[in-house]
């Protein structure tokens, strides 16, 4: 007979992470370094890669700036930049605090997508400074990485470089979040036998993660009417008292709330849920956040994803006790984690690997579809809509989906087959996870 697992037991599990967070950190010291990918085969080989046999690729360089991408790594170069001003669910606790999460990204970009991704912290609040600073490190690298930059501040830093920079420039906590969001929902709604442009969707928190996720279900087929969407004050509506200020102080909400809710529907979470077929919530960590009575009024076969970190808005088990049918965290040690962790490796990898010059909505989209494909692919269950990091060949398979668009749309510098782009991709993945384990094997990284 299976063991029932009990509540304490699930809690001592959702602990368990921070715990050993706490030691593991202090004993590596980080968790990214700087290797050579280049042969030294003795000193002589120093006046190739330095002084005075640099100069040459130099030389080229200066006559065709598009060679950068043949004599230097700057194709394969991603910065995580930040201002600590939106860390995961801890809020503003600015750069220095901020700087194990840009790391632990960087980790993912390199073991998963295989992109060689630097953690950069930028110290201001000012998003014309921050805008300033990218745009002076850009040379540098191939993609930008946005990251934990508050809302609305972040919608605007973000619009400003994609039209300044010819790099891609990508803001995870929207695109990354929008693209594994939309692929748990495509594969949640085949489970429960739902079409995306039937359903009804409340989406729970209005920050940088859902304002793009309610941009990107309209762009996938949900009708604006079909989403109400719902923040710390309440319903947004077309009458709601702080309309006008609203308008002045974040117009993408305004805009959402002009052109959402059917319904005409008012009041708080509770009123939001009820009745739905699709509960999203990017808000305030819980648990309590939502509470398991507003679940219960939601509709049969219903879909829920508690996103918030570092504790999801409603723990699995209420939810579930609740009526939900499927249900996803954004945390690994939970069934169906719905977490950027399954797009942004893959994302890049396809973009770096075209020289693409933007990432598209139409481009992460392709991702959320390849997403979907692959756990389609191994087998849909209520505990399995989106693949998990275990299975490695969502990987190039979504960087392939990316970089085929990013070729269709006209964004790419370079054109390359569907077979060039897979093999490509499946390479540098597999040289980055079995470079990482061949250092373990080996000593170099140590085992705690």
């Amino acid at each position: 007979m299976e063991k029932r697992v009990t509540v304490e037991e699930l809690l001592e599990k959702a602990k368990k992470p921070a715990k050993e967070a706490m030691k593991l950190h202090p004993f590596y010291k980080g968790k990214v370094q700087i290797m050579p990918k280049c042969a030294i085969r003795n000193f002589d080989d120093f006046g190739i890669w330095y002084t005075p046999g640099v100069a040459e690729p130099c030389k080229d360089i200066a006559k065709n700036p598009e060679k950068v991408f043949e004599h230097t790594n700057k194709g394969n170069f991603v910065a995580v930049m930040s201002d600590g001003t939106r860390v995961l669910g801890l809020g503003d606790i600015g750069p220095l605090a901020g700087l194990p999460v840009m790391e632990g990204k960087a980790l993912l970009f390199k073991y998963l997508g295989g992109v060689d991704a630097f953690p950069v912290m930028i110290d201001t609040k000012d998003p014309d400074e921050f805008i300033q600073a990218v745009k002076w490190a850009a040379p540098s690298f191939g993609g930008i990485n946005l990251e934990d930059i508050s809302s609305p501040k972040c919608f605007y830093i973000l619009d400003r470089l994609r039209e300044e920079l010819d790099i891609p420039v990508w803001h995870d906590d929207q695109q990354g979040t929008a693209a594994i969001t939309l692929a748990g929902v495509i594969n949640g709604l085949k489970i429960v036998g739902k079409k995306m442009d039937e359903v009804l969707f409340s989406i729970v928190g209005t920050g940088a993660a859902n304002i793009c996720l309610i941009r990107t279900l309209i762009k996938a087929g949900v009708p604006p009417k079909n989403i109400i969407a719902v923040d710390s004050k309440g319903i947004l509506h077309p009458n709601r008292e702080d309309i006008e200020k609203l308008k002045e102080s974040n117009p993408y909400k305004y805009e959402i709330a002009m052109t959402t809710n059917g319904e005409g529907r008012i009041g708080g979470t509770a009123e939001a849920i009820k009745g739905t077929d699709v509960c999203i919530a990017a808000s305030k960590p819980g648990p309590g956040t939502i509470k398991k009575e507003w679940v219960a009024e939601m509709n049969d076969d219903a879909i829920m994803f508690a996103e918030a970190n570092p504790i999801p808005e409603i723990w699995p088990w209420e939810a579930k006790e609740a009526g939900i049918r499927v249900f996803g965290t954004g945390r690994s040690d939970f069934p169906n984690q719905v977490n950027n962790s399954l797009g942004f490796p893959g994302i890049f990898r396809g973009t770096l690997d075209v020289r693409a010059k933007t990432i598209t909505d139409e481009m992460h989209i392709a991702a959320a579809y390849a997403i979907a494909e692959v756990a389609e692919q191994k087998g849909l269950r209520e505990d399995y809509i989106v693949p998990t990091m275990d299975d490695w060949e969502v990987f190039p398979h979504e960087a392939t989906e990316v970089a085929m668009k990013a070729i269709e749309q006209g964004v790419a510098r370079r054109k390359l087959s569907r077979q060039e782009i897979y093999e490509m991709a499946e390479e540098i993945i597999r040289n980055a996870r079995e470079s990482a384990q061949m250092m373990m094997k080996q000593g170099f990284i140590k085992i705690p």
